[in-house]
């Protein structure tokens, strides 16, 4: 009965129906429209916002930390096992659309970010707290459709995706080193509660010194193996671009399969739309002190987590003489590519990767979903208790439990997530210009931008006083 309604809520979403398809490249083209091409006419001054990210007010998260917090849950296993999946269900041509949603995706990135820091509240810890659920129910004035977006959130952030970021670790170091499942998972259970009891600040401290890291070392290895296999670059660009478009019979890669695996994979990855990061972008206090600063960091981030770092993912399978059999393949199909260039070495380093990139996102997941116990008045002892109970057992859950059935659940929680703040985001477009306008006439003036509400048209009202 489960698996039946898992199946059509999803057929609904993914499938035939392809809902989320429509609603993620309408969000993108519209927010790019509106926004007039943000992502690619300030491009560079992106960028530039990282020199200063770093700074913040004494014992607050900077901008840098949210940065890395946001990469935390994005740089995860949609990264290498998600980029897998579409591959294998969708040809090579999945990548191509991948990108498409990764640049319409940092637009919608930008303006929900930017509602997140608008809206946001300080708790009784005195540490920022944001997201959808807090933009709906001010901006919107609805608090029962920040209940449902929060519900949503509980069901995939609070759940099922830490089950199966656990389930793709625990699966990489069964097959590099034979550990069995559940004893890999009850150790990762363990690890990742030390490090959220700590809360927010400790898990933005955490981000701040992994994310980095494992970036870079994931980055050299794809660049290492490219220059290794030169040659072949022009014709897997070539297959990409056919396949995207049906134009090759080569792999599993029809149009709408391609299409379909792309976005699918690729909102999984970047998250941009979801809901998800927002929160990350609420817990900074950033310098200069506007909004619109966190929203080009965060858009930042989209660009790394999937034009960069999915392309090394894809860059390493497809380059590799591996078959790709159509079936859904996970996690073992990145470690058989990387061993098809770096020999036994690949599935370890493979299983290296994964366990950090996914642990972090294990990490972020708990505090985007906790961030939410404040809107119902939860964010005590007792609450965090259950809650945290709750997710770890979901981890241990997830450690040994199917790969077909884990992904389900996160997609249906993903895509039930992104429908909500889609149309919450599109609702508040007046807010998100108005803002981004305030931004760039203090720029133009030559005034290190500073945000106070009572100067730019906000829908409804921010009640924390933080903006005043």
């Amino acid at each position: 009965m489960f698996d039946t309604v898992v199946k059509s809520v999803n057929g609904l979403l993914w499938g035939e129906g392809q809902i989320l398809i429509y609603i993620l490249l309408f969000a993108g083209i519209w927010f790019s429209v509106r926004l007039k091409a943000i992502q690619i006419v300030k491009f560079k001054h992106m960028f530039s916002l990282l020199k200063g990210s770093s700074k913040c007010k004494k014992d607050d998260i900077s901008s840098f930390q949210a940065l890395c917090t946001g990469l935390c849950a994005r740089v995860g296993t949609g990264n290498l096992a998600g980029v897998a999946v579409a591959i294998s269900l969708g040809g090579s041509g999945a990548i191509f659309w991948m990108w498409v949603i990764a640049i319409l995706g940092m637009a919608t990135g930008f303006a929900e970010s930017v509602l997140g820091q608008v809206y946001k509240v300080r708790d009784s810890s005195g540490e920022f707290r944001g997201g959808p659920a807090y933009y709906i129910q001010q901006g919107l004035g609805s608090r029962a459709f920040a209940i449902v977006f929060a519900a949503c959130l509980f069901l995939g952030y609070g759940f099922t995706f830490s089950a199966m970021q656990t389930n793709t670790i625990t699966d990489a170091l069964n097959y590099a080193f034979q550990v069995p499942t559940f004893y890999s998972g009850l150790v990762i259970t363990v690890l990742a509660g030390s490090i959220i009891l700590g809360g927010f600040k400790a898990i933005a401290r955490f981000a701040e010194r992994v994310v980095p890291l494992m970036g870079i070392l994931f980055v050299a290895a794809a660049v290492i193996i490219t220059i290794m296999n030169l040659p072949q670059v022009p014709a897997m660009l070539k297959d990409v671009f056919l396949s995207a478009f049906g134009l090759q019979e080569a792999g599993a890669g029809a149009m709408g399969a391609a299409i379909k695996n792309g976005i699918q994979r690729g909102l999984y990855s970047n998250e941009a739309g979801a809901g998800s990061v927002p929160h990350a972008a609420a817990s900074a206090s950033p310098i200069p002190n506007h909004p619109v600063t966190q929203g080009y960091i965060q858009m930042l981030g989209v660009f790394f987590d999937t034009i960069v770092l999915c392309s090394c993912t894809a860059v390493v399978i497809l380059l590799a003489d591996v078959d790709i059999s159509g079936e859904m393949e996970g996690i073992r199909l990145t470690q058989s590519a990387m061993t098809a260039h770096l020999a036994q070495g690949g599935v370890y380093f493979v299983a290296a990767a994964i366990t950090l990139f996914a642990f972090t996102s294990v990490v972020a997941n708990y505090a985007y979903a906790e961030s939410n116990l404040h809107l119902f008045k939860l964010d005590n002892k007792v609450g965090r208790t259950i809650y945290t109970l709750l997710y770890l057992s979901m981890m241990l859950w997830g450690a040994s439990a199917s790969l077909k059935e884990v992904w389900d659940l996160a997609d249906i929680a993903l895509g039930l997530m992104t429908v909500v703040n889609v149309i919450a985001i599109i609702l508040l477009t007046p807010t998100i210009l108005s803002v981004n306008r305030d931004y760039n006439t203090q720029r133009e003036k030559g005034i290190e931008p500073e945000f106070k509400v009572k100067d730019v048209k906000v829908q409804g009202k921010c009640e924390s006083g933080i903006w005043d």
